[in-house]
């Protein structure tokens, strides 16, 4: 965002508002520095930092800082950054009187809007994620989308809101808070709960078609039959986006509406629907802790909508990104809750679900426990009629087979699942049964079935862009030609690229990889 273009004059220091984007850190440093003198700056730099970080980089906002800092003889930097630090005072602390001020320079740009306008600017003030396009705009404000283009356009010309390059919209942080204080006082209190609201339905619609268009048949308990029923689905369309790719570009926003929606009473069930649908995205790209957090609120929103069924499948789901974290004991905690839930539920498909994530807990301690887990979920489903969860349970039991050094059963139980999930069309699981079956081949010796598995396997995975499941199978290719006397410099490029997957989905195998790749003891692999 252009600090002061289009802002119209503000009476600091005798300076015109000119175009300038905001600053980097070095930047701002230097104009802190400038204004408020060099010793100040370097005799604490880290507060010095974070000033420059909480004021976002503009130079008028970092102009009253330091004038603050030279006529406030008690204001120190760090005490000024803390004050900063609370959002809702941010911009009273960046004043040196009421004409003095950044809210007064974005006050002049806000006074020229004409009112549709305004009010747009206001309402997304309110609006939960940090960027928005045109379609989220016109739900927020409840606005025809014609409109809501023209509103969108004054807006970016008056430098109160940028457009990105992929045609989303932000504000910049201190332009956001000035909208969410025009909107706290020129707005009724019941609006901000209607904006949230709308907002959460939207979400909940697209974040369930992008669900579905990436794998319709799993386990869902919500019945959005008749949300959906009116939604043109933007992921079917030609030339529409790839889901996948929705969802990760739009994951921040939906965990911030997540957020938003759950302090609202009345959203419970949209809370742990959205929850449930986001899901998806964390099957293949594993932000362990937005995961974790996404299904905390869902599984508490559940709760207070006493949706056991759901309780019990957002729960068993919670024990996964626990245990990835490596918070065992927790996650036991949830899978009791789930187990509980889904004995109330009376759901089949439910306790099948709960057994085969209880079955994945035991896997790691006693595998005779995770293997009775694992066919009782397949009885439970066959009951049920419910194929896929069967496969599932087959390929988990599989998976336990082989660890429990049965590995010939194991093919046996694996390929049976590759099969079934081939047969439903299901390539990610397929894929995944297909690593499994490359592990059991490996600890056979059997290295060249082993390797053609993996990288089968991995080609497919790549295409899915499930990377969680590419890093587990890079690791697996990595050991077997390790352990065969292959290619060290093929080893270390596999072990390279599944630390990359690990790092930036926040998983504590990373710090095991990045130990391997210096030559540290490897742990157990």
């Amino acid at each position: 965002m252009a600090s002061g273009s289009r802002l119209g004059e503000l009476a600091l220091d005798g300076a015109r508002m000119m175009p300038v984007e905001p600053l980097d850190r070095e930047n701002g440093l230097k104009v802190l520095a400038d204004r408020c003198g060099a010793g100040t700056v370097a005799a604490d730099p880290h507060a010095a930092e974070e000033v420059v970080r909480l004021c976002g980089g503009l130079p008028v906002a970092l102009h009253v800082a330091a004038a603050r800092l030279a006529t406030e003889t008690r204001l120190t930097l760090a005490t000024l950054a803390a004050e900063l630090a609370d959002e809702p005072r941010r911009l009273a602390g960046m004043s040196l009187g009421k004409e003095r001020s950044v809210a007064a320079a974005f006050d002049v740009a806000y006074r020229e809007l004409d009112p549709e306008t305004a009010r747009l600017y206001r309402l997304m003030g309110w609006h939960p994620g940090a960027t928005f396009d045109a379609g989220v705009a016109a739900v927020a404000a409840d606005l025809d989308p014609g409109r809501t283009a023209d509103a969108l356009d004054a807006l970016t010309r008056a430098s109160l809101l940028e457009e990105t390059p992929d045609g989303r919209f932000r504000f910049h942080d201190l332009v956001r808070l000035h909208a969410r204080e025009r909107a706290t006082e020129e707005e009724g209190p019941a609006e901000r709960t209607a904006l949230v609201g709308r907002v959460t339905l939207h979400y909940l619609a697209l974040t369930a078609l992008a669900d579905r268009a990436v794998l319709l048949d799993r386990l869902r308990i919500a019945d959005l039959t008749r949300l959906l029923a009116d939604v043109p689905d933007p992921f079917g369309a030609e030339g529409g986006p790839k889901p996948l790719a929705w969802l990760e570009a739009e994951h921040r926003n939906i965990l911030g509406v997540l957020r938003a929606a759950a302090r609202e009473e009345t959203l419970h069930t949209e809370v742990w629907q959205l929850a449930e649908a986001f899901t998806v995205l964390f099957f293949h790209h594993r932000h362990l802790g937005d995961w974790r957090e996404s299904l905390e609120l869902g599984a508490a929103a559940a709760a207070e909508a006493m949706v056991p069924a759901a309780e019990a499948r957002l729960r068993s789901l919670l024990s996964r990104p626990l245990m990835d974290l490596g918070e065992y004991e927790a996650a036991r905690r949830e899978l009791d809750a789930a187990e509980a839930c889904a004995e109330v539920s009376d759901h089949l498909v439910v306790r099948a679900s709960v057994q085969e994530f209880s079955g994945r807990y035991w896997d790691r301690t006693d595998p005779v426990r995770a293997m009775e887990a694992y066919r009782n979920a397949i009885d439970l489903n066959t009951a049920a009629h419910e194929g896929r969860g069967a496969a599932i349970a087959s390929y988990f039991l599989g998976c336990a087979q082989d660890a429990a050094e049965a590995h010939r059963e194991a093919l046996h139980t694996l390929r049976g699942a590759h099969d079934e999930f081939v047969a439903r069309n299901d390539p990610r699981m397929a894929a995944r049964a297909q690593v499994a079956i490359g592990i059991a081949h490996g600890r056979l010796d059997e290295t060249d079935a082993a390797v053609r598995a993996l990288s089968e396997a991995i080609e497919i995975l790549e295409k899915k862009k499930a990377t969680h499941y590419v890093a587990q199978a890079l690791v697996a290719l990595a050991d077997i030609q390790e352990s065969s006397q292959g290619d060290p410099h093929q080893v270390r490029a596999h072990l390279e690229r599944a630390l990359e997957i690990y790092e930036a989905g926040g998983s504590p195998l990373a710090e095991e990889l990045r130990k391997r790749l210096a030559g540290g003891e490897p742990t157990a692999r």
